[in-house]
């Protein structure tokens, strides 16, 4: 235990005196969250523009609707000219009894949406006029869905590649180091067994991971970002250390072949930044092609994304713990198995 908890202490003193290991584990990461959440705040919230000319029924109903900004302006051939120069998609022009719409051909979307809501305010201003009851029935409904905000998303991703960073570049680079400098010799032939260096640095790698879940946790909840946890969210703890325990196997694996320091970080960068990308750590991989994917499934980070998801915000039960911890699980035997046979205690 003496020995354990002073190798522990040495990795721990060791990581915090490095600037640049603290940079690119809690800094970059945490960069990332609070650029992308609060450019992605707002998405999905922006309504539609549409300059209206004169008054009447259908630019009054217009006006009211919800999601759309109506900019109001004095005369025909100004409003036209601003969707012209491409400052609004459109705009309703109401002389008594007559409209007429005006809109940019450039931007199909906007001018489909905008020829829709007009078109369907008219034709309700119509059989409102006649004083006819309508013959069909309409019916709207809101109904929740499994959407997520910009923040809901971003935050288990990020957080769980902070994490397989952490587990890569700090196991990898730490045991390259301590072999160079023949600390791992000295470790061999004094009275430590190896299953104490190895614990010593789980702790260690599992100390910053906690660390990094509180930090990023605790900011995207701030009422800047607005994060908020279901109810299932202790259920993501398991996946959370079994994804862990699988980037230690990976920087264990890197640690193994890798003869200098340099060599290790570039090796864990390859690693790390193309997982990070096709796991869907920054944008959904389900607008991706179907083989990549295919592709992304044998990416252990694309397992923890999800995991970490599906109980961080999307609330579901413990079902749902099965895949992920049991691929993140066999991920970290086979590739700690092929780590510990490769390992090396000197550089002969």
């Amino acid at each position: 235990m003496s020995a354990f908890k002073s190798l522990s202490s040495a990795m721990g003193k060791g990581f915090v005196r490095d600037k640049a290991a603290l940079f690119f584990v809690f800094l970059m990461p945490l960069m990332f969250l609070v650029i992308f959440g609060l450019l992605f705040k707002d998405s999905g919230s922006d309504k539609i523009k549409v300059g209206v000319v004169g008054d009447g029924p259908v630019v009054q109903a217009l006006q009211q609707i919800p999601v759309v900004e109506a900019q109001k302006f004095g005369s025909y051939d100004e409003a036209v000219q601003k969707v012209k120069d491409g400052d609004i998609p459109g705009i309703v022009y109401q002389d008594g009894t007559k409209v007429q719409l005006r809109f940019a051909a450039s931007d199909q979307t906007q001018s489909g949406i905008i020829q829709g809501l007009v078109s369907g305010v008219v034709d309700k201003t119509n059989i409102a006029v006649t004083g006819q009851p309508p013959r069909f029935s309409y019916d709207a409904e809101q109904v929740e869905d499994s959407s997520l905000s910009a923040i809901q998303y971003l935050t288990p991703g990020i957080l769980s590649w902070a994490v397989a960073s952490a587990g890569v570049f700090g196991t990898g680079v730490s045991f390259v180091a301590w072999r160079k400098k023949k600390v791992l010799l000295r470790l061999r032939l004094a009275p430590v067994s190896p299953m104490t260096v190895l614990t010593s640095r789980i702790t260690v790698t599992l100390g910053i991971a906690i660390a990094q879940a509180i930090l990023f946790i605790g900011i995207a909840t701030l009422p800047a970002f607005g994060l908020k946890l279901t109810g299932t969210w202790p259920l993501a703890i398991p996946v959370f250390i079994l994804g862990m325990l699988a980037f230690f196997a990976i920087g264990l694996l890197v640690g193994a072949f890798a003869k200098t320091e340099e060599a290790a970080t570039g090796a864990a960068q390859i690693v790390i930044l193309p997982m990070a990308f096709l796991s869907g750590t920054f944008f959904p991989i389900d607008r991706a092609p179907g083989w990549l994917r295919t592709v992304s499934e044998i990416f252990p980070l694309r397992h923890m994304n999800d995991g970490m998801q599906d109980f961080l915000v999307r609330g579901k039960g413990v079902e749902a713990l099965l895949l992920p911890g049991g691929i993140l699980l066999g991920f970290t035997v086979v590739v700690g198995f092929i780590a510990t046979r490769l390992f090396r205690w000197d550089d002969r």
